[in-house]
């Protein structure tokens, strides 16, 4: 897809603060420090429209992005072991559910995993509250331009199986190379297109 205009729309804590508009969202989820406003930049062609930060747990909020004046882009709050208070981490949690059970323009769920980290509990359980409310999700291996080609195809096996997904619907990506940009965007037009997709996130 080719990006011609995208910019930020707003911070949210709550469902009173989201944008009020209809364009069909598109959500970023993954672990603390995986990279996804890094992907985000990646997919739109930025440097800087998504904030980065080598510290883990940054985002501390529901960020919205409009993509081409036609659909938007969310960036979730990274989940896992971020350095910040306790009372900031457990905000976290309902405020993701929150926006992921009751967004009705919500048309899918990128899902991003290091490919350097087996996933774990966190990740599984994502999953399956995902595929409970029928959340379509697209599953992302980034960082995968940090193992070799042959370390990689074996990671992908492990991640698949830790997953207890089919490998073959992981997308391997690398915002350094930008391997794997093209297929994403293949991936996120087919759930922009039909919101009545089966998950990618196939399960064996």
């Amino acid at each position: 897809m080719k990006v011609i205009s995208s910019e930020f729309i707003k911070s949210a804590a709550n469902a009173s603060h989201y944008p009020d508009h209809n364009y069909p969202e598109i959500a970023f989820a993954g672990r603390s420090n995986v990279g996804k406003s890094s992907l985000i930049n990646t997919l739109i062609n930025r440097k800087r429209l998504v904030k980065t930060s080598s510290t883990p747990g940054r985002t501390q909020l529901i960020n919205f992005f409009l993509i081409n004046k036609l659909f938007s882009f969310v960036d979730l709050p990274g989940y896992g072991y971020a350095k910040v208070p306790l009372s900031v981490k457990k905000q976290w949690g309902p405020m993701i559910e929150k926006y992921l059970s009751n967004r009705n323009i919500l048309h899918g769920v990128v899902l991003i995993v290091d490919i350097r980290r087996t996933p774990g509990e966190s990740e599984i359980n994502f999953i399956d509250w995902l595929n409970n409310y029928s959340i379509n999700t697209i599953l992302v291996v980034t960082k995968s331009d940090k193992l070799s080609k042959t370390k990689r195809a074996a990671q992908i096996i492990k991640i698949g199986s830790a997953l207890n997904i089919n490998p073959d619907a992981l997308i391997c990506f690398s915002i350094k190379s930008k391997m794997g940009r093209d297929i994403l965007w293949k991936a996120i037009d087919r759930l922009l297109q039909n919101t009545n997709l089966s998950n990618f996130c196939v399960r064996k």
